[in-house]
């Protein structure tokens, strides 16, 4: 059971770590007992990017998959990271790694 979080391929490492620890830190508040699971049975998070976040939630919506969007007040609201359930392996295989 993996738990993942995507960034926006564009931002820059400390950004790309600061809006994933926003990502996680908004799963487990709207999700701690799945968290919770999660951390029981694996405890494996895996950090993809990808260069166009609002396309791809818009496949995991319409594949019905929960996911947490943080979008960043300092970049205009802009999308820069999703946490997505540990469903979405299929959606998200060949993601890279963020970098």
């Amino acid at each position: 059971m993996k738990l993942y979080i995507v960034v926006d391929r564009a931002l820059n490492a400390g950004m790309k770590a600061a809006q994933a620890c926003h990502a996680m830190a908004a799963w487990h508040l709207a999700h701690p007992e799945w968290t919770r699971r999660w951390m029981e049975s694996s405890n494996t998070l895996v950090v993809l990017q990808h260069p166009e976040l609002p396309t791809l939630d818009a496949l995991l919506a319409e594949r019905g998959l929960t996911r947490i969007r943080v979008e960043e007040p300092d970049l205009d609201g802009q999308l820069t990271a999703l946490c997505v359930e540990p469903g979405a392996r299929r959606e998200l295989a060949g993601l890279e790694l963020a970098g």
